[in-house]
């Protein structure tokens, strides 16, 4: 029982001893991401980025490269993407809470940072860790900007007017849809939440013409 019980320690400590080892042979980040700007190739893997990265990675900074040339680099101020800005009118950006810089990297421009996302004009209440922190996109709110951005109120969701069918009613919809169009694919069904209707004269006297008999005398 005893001898079971040692191996069973020694087994547990070589699995600690390779996970710790597995752990510390991965590579960093500012290893993994490194680029090489004259081949842009990344000297890990040798795989070449793609044509069309080349101008923002030439022209544009990752997030660390900006962070590490600021004051407390740059906790509390905010930092948002050439794509938000191009794709969207209304501010997305990400407002700095913590930083944690790998002192390895050369030039400290790698590392994690934790922040509110404000996406489209909506932020959001927890703060997360920021993705994409690698991507060759990141811009600096300027100081005169920031309150405007912050400002900004978004427009109201417009009212939702149609939702999903039930599965098993959604699927007899779709089959019969189907059989009478044949090869064309049917579409998707959807209940409507509202019903416009007009009430009129016929209205009403079809109503009347649906209601089934009524049965006996009437008291």
């Amino acid at each position: 029982m005893v001898k079971k019980k040692r191996l069973r320690l020694i087994a547990e400590m070589a699995r600690k001893i390779r996970a710790y080892r597995e752990l510390k042979s991965r590579p960093r980040d500012s290893q993994k991401y490194a680029v090489d700007y004259e081949t842009m190739k990344r000297p890990l893997t040798g795989k070449m980025l793609p044509v069309m990265a080349w101008q923002d990675v030439r022209r544009e900074s990752r997030l660390f490269s900006l962070l590490a040339g600021m004051r407390t680099f740059g906790v509390g101020r905010l930092f948002t993407r050439k794509s938000w800005l191009e794709d969207h009118t209304e501010p997305s950006y990400w407002q700095i809470t913590k930083v944690k810089v790998d002192y390895t990297a050369e030039n400290m421009d790698h590392g994690k940072a934790w922040g509110i996302l404000t996406y489209k004009g909506k932020q959001e209440t927890d703060v997360k860790e920021v993705d994409k922190v690698m991507y060759h996109d990141w811009r600096l709110v300027p100081k005169h900007l920031e309150q405007q951005m912050k400002d900004f109120t978004p427009l109201p969701e417009p009212p939702l007017r149609y939702v999903p069918y039930p599965p098993l009613l959604r699927a007899m919809m779709l089959a019969q849809n189907s059989r009478v169009a044949g090869s064309v694919p049917p579409e998707e069904p959807a209940l409507p939440l509202k019903r416009d209707v007009l009430l009129n004269k016929d209205y009403f006297r079809q109503q009347e013409q649906e209601k089934p008999g009524k049965e006996g005398t009437a008291v």
